[in-house]
């Protein structure tokens, strides 16, 4: 079943939108309802990789935001799914266990891949991915993270609350300019005043990382890999007397309950221009076809206004260039349809994974523009 995540086939089913870097799927089915996934291509080469896997029973999901360059969100995006199947099917059903195991496993296979390739690709160590898991399974939902990616629960209000839906944030955020998460670094490293300085306007770990907890990013996790002669050379080594991020996932269960209606799962483009909160009411309010195009467009929107744009003219830019007005932006909304049998229905096989760089993709279909 994992083999479907490589099938160029299924990495064709969305459409490049009026935007040249934005490619969409309108909606799909999955076991408990429907999805929609949307990203748009801010850097030169796109560091944002995601994938949804559906089967009869079980929808995964993955948002993967690299930094430093692209080769570590592929690498997740290709060999973490069938982790989380091989360790699933040794244990014999989905657990957080199954899924610290597979997040473990394809972070040992990159630090791996990394001394391996230093001698030709220096470069590489410095490379690394924040990585956003969603698994349900029956009416069992998970949630798994490293980095700042989000997921966020849309449910209906419950008798007392103000609002017709609610934000319920699942994921935690692993970024040091949350006090308590620059806390928690400090008090792993107390001898290290260092180990997270304010600079360039934000909190950073050893004054270069914003996210706590990642996949990859070597030359922060070993010590005598900055002590290589070739890294020194040719990298940016820093003095460490230990690891000072983490692969270790942050990972969330819970019971799927009538109230619930929808998880956002995005990468921190998109969050960086719209509030948990707005990017929900947006969804509740919203027709489900190119829900995800359409928080990509109010974010997209944001963007323009903060640089005193109009949204028509952020879409002329260029790759490379547009980064300088909004990051890689990745969106994937699943519905969650309590109607349906034992969450157990019209879900097929298969994995929908957008192409690797949004800009070198040219699809059959045709081309419509954003909504909103």
């Amino acid at each position: 079943m994992m083999r479907l995540c490589y099938r160029p086939l299924e990495r064709c089913l969305g459409r490049r939108s009026g935007d040249g870097l934005l490619w969409h799927t309108e909606l799909n089915p999955h076991a408990s309802g429907d999805f929609s996934m949307a990203v748009v291509q801010a850097n030169s080469s796109l560091e944002d990789q995601s994938q949804v896997l559906t089967s009869p029973s079980a929808t995964y999901v993955g948002v993967y935001d690299g930094h430093g360059g692209p080769e570590a969100a592929r690498f997740v995006n290709r060999y973490l799914f069938p982790y989380l199947h091989k360790f699933q099917k040794e244990q014999g059903c989905l657990s957080s266990e199954v899924i610290k195991r597979a997040f473990g496993a394809t972070e040992e296979d990159f630090i791996r891949l990394v001394k391996q390739s230093l001698p030709l690709m220096p470069k590489i160590a410095s490379v690394g991915s924040c990585c956003l898991v969603g698994a349900i399974s029956g009416s069992e939902l998970y949630v798994a993270n490293l980095g700042d990616s989000r997921a966020v629960l849309g449910r209906r209000g419950y008798d007392g609350e103000r609002s017709k839906v609610v934000a319920e944030r699942l994921s935690t955020d692993h970024n040091v300019s949350c006090e308590k998460v620059r806390k928690e670094v400090e008090s792993l490293h107390p001898d290290d005043s260092s180990i997270v300085v304010y600079c360039r306007g934000v909190w950073r770990v050893k004054g270069i990382i914003q996210v706590s907890r990642s996949i990859g990013d070597a030359y922060l996790k070993s010590p005598e890999l900055n002590r290589d002669h070739v890294y020194q050379q040719y990298g940016n080594p820093v003095h460490l007397k230990r690891a000072v991020l983490s692969a270790e996932p942050s990972i969330v269960t819970r019971k799927i309950r009538l109230h619930d209606l929808f998880v956002i799962f995005a990468s921190d483009g998109l969050w960086e221009h719209l509030s948990d909160e707005a990017a929900v009411e947006i969804v509740f309010k919203s027709p489900r076809s190119g829900i995800a195009k359409r928080l990509v467009g109010a974010a997209l929107k944001e963007a323009s206004k903060k640089r005193e744009m109009r949204y028509k003219d952020i879409k002329k830019i260029e790759k490379g260039i547009r980064r300088h007005f909004h990051d890689d932006i990745t969106v994937i909304v699943i519905y969650l349809d309590h109607q349906k049998n034992s969450f157990q229905s019209k879900g097929t096989i298969g994995c929908i994974s957008p192409p690797v760089d949004i800009s070198s993709y040219h699809s059959d279909g045709v081309a419509d523009e954003p909504s909103g």
